[in-house]
């Protein structure tokens, strides 16, 4: 379900600061606007009560998750409160192991070929490119030239809807919006944006999910 929920759309709000309080009114208007996975990280406040209000919730269709996962334990208690999907500022093989063994999809942090390489073979389902400010889409078009074919890379950190596009022309098939999509960001005064809108996600209708349902009918 992930590779095609990030084939059809690939960005990922990243709730950082959510408030257990904001949670209901951010997730529905976060779908309404199209977005497919939500992350909550894990140093948020109550993040366990946000993720299992927004699985509750929301349709199945969507993808909850948690974010800035560190041990084991952390994985089962996301498990336990409903989240599907584990996104990791690291690349941790105990962590990975414990995802993979309880079910749920695998996003590691990775920055490195070495780092890439292990990820996938303890399964990761994405691949994490963190902290991507301090890279850039040369070194994701580099690494995807050497990474089997299909890998999907998710450039995280310092990605906004203005600078996409040199990131998805280099290959990368899933952008985590962190800033755009906070809470702690005016949410309430400015809402999330639409992915697509007016064509700066990426300057591609590819990534509209009602340009794409359009196109296909």
């Amino acid at each position: 379900m992930l590779d095609a929920t990030l084939a059809n759309n690939g960005l990922i709000a990243i709730l950082r600061g959510l408030r257990f309080e904001q949670a209901a009114q951010v997730g529905d208007a976060l779908y309404e606007e199209g977005f497919r996975v939500i992350e909550v990280p894990l140093n948020s406040p109550q993040p366990l009560d946000s993720i299992r209000l927004l699985r509750d919730r929301l349709p199945a269709d969507c993808l909850i998750g948690a974010g800035t996962v560190m041990t084991p334990d952390q994985v089962r208690q996301v498990k336990d409160a409903g989240g599907q999907l584990i996104v990791m500022p690291h690349c941790d093989v105990r962590v990975l192991k414990a995802a993979k063994a309880e079910g749920l999809y695998l996003a590691p942090g990775i920055a490195t070929p070495t780092e890439a390489f292990s990820a996938l073979e303890h399964g990761a389902d994405v691949l994490k490119l963190f902290p991507a400010e301090a890279l850039s889409p040369a070194v994701a078009k580099a690494l995807l030239a050497v990474l089997p074919a299909g890998t999907r890379l998710a450039p995280v950190g310092g990605i906004t809807p203005e600078n996409i596009k040199p990131w998805f022309d280099a290959g990368a098939r899933g952008f985590g919006l962190g800033r755009a999509c906070s809470p702690s960001a005016g949410y309430r005064r400015h809402p999330p944006p639409r992915p697509g809108l007016h064509g700066r996600l990426a300057r591609s209708d590819r990534l509209n999910p009602r340009h794409r349902q359009e196109t296909n009918r």
